[in-house]
């Protein structure tokens, strides 16, 4: 933010860096061999919960089009460039395969949508409230809810799990299958923010007449 706008030259430097990073997560551009979309258009980067990387990585991209918009500058990717409009487009690509906008019609924040998911992996959303079974339920006695092929009893409404982990956009809706049924607050917190800025903006421009 300094650099572009202007404040302090001494980051300069840091600029290519950023610029860069900010080309490999954009659909078309980049040629980073650990960042893929899939067929669906979701970001996949190499590793476990990949939603953390789709909502962090987006909400990069949206900080970095504010930034690039007041300094009225385009991200330079190689022989192309990006606008900030690109960006912003590409993070809320993001944000609506999360809430439905995939193949497979399905909301990846519980509670959201008519479809999403039924057994995530958290603890006191599987086991049944005190009130349906107010008798002790011991550590190990939980692993008959676990597994279960039964709904979680209690919604834990809000949580964004960690969806698709490869890149042909399936979703087993497992609790054994951690690394995509666990919700997270490194998911979820990222995008709070994405989610503030487009409801506050729910017009996006399509194009800033260079695109």
């Amino acid at each position: 933010q300094e650099v572009l706008m202007g404040k302090d030259s001494f980051f300069k430097s840091f600029q290519v860096n950023a610029d860069n990073f900010i080309c490999t997560l954009l659909p078309g551009i980049s040629n980073h061999p650990q960042i893929e979309y899939s067929p669906g258009g979701l970001l996949f980067k190499v590793g476990n919960s990949n939603m953390q990387h789709v909502t962090s990585l987006s909400f990069l991209l949206l900080a970095y089009a504010n930034y690039a918009s007041h300094a009225n500058v385009r991200v330079p990717c190689g022989g192309s460039s990006a606008s900030p409009v690109v960006l912003r487009r590409v993070a809320k690509r993001q944000v609506d395969y999360i809430l439905g906008d995939n193949p497979l019609r399905m909301s990846y924040m519980v509670g959201y949508g008519e479809r999403f998911p039924r057994r995530i992996h958290h603890r006191g959303s599987s086991l049944p409230s005190v009130s349906a079974h107010p008798a002790r339920i011991g550590c190990k006695a939980g692993a008959a809810y676990y597994g279960s092929s039964a709904p979680n009893p209690n919604l834990l409404v809000g949580a964004v799990v960690g969806g698709p982990s490869n890149t042909s956009d399936n979703f087993p809706d497992a609790r054994a299958v951690f690394q995509q049924s666990e919700p997270t607050t490194y998911i979820n917190a990222p995008l709070l923010g994405l989610l503030a800025y487009f409801s506050a903006h729910p017009n996006l421009p399509q194009s800033d007449g260079t695109d």
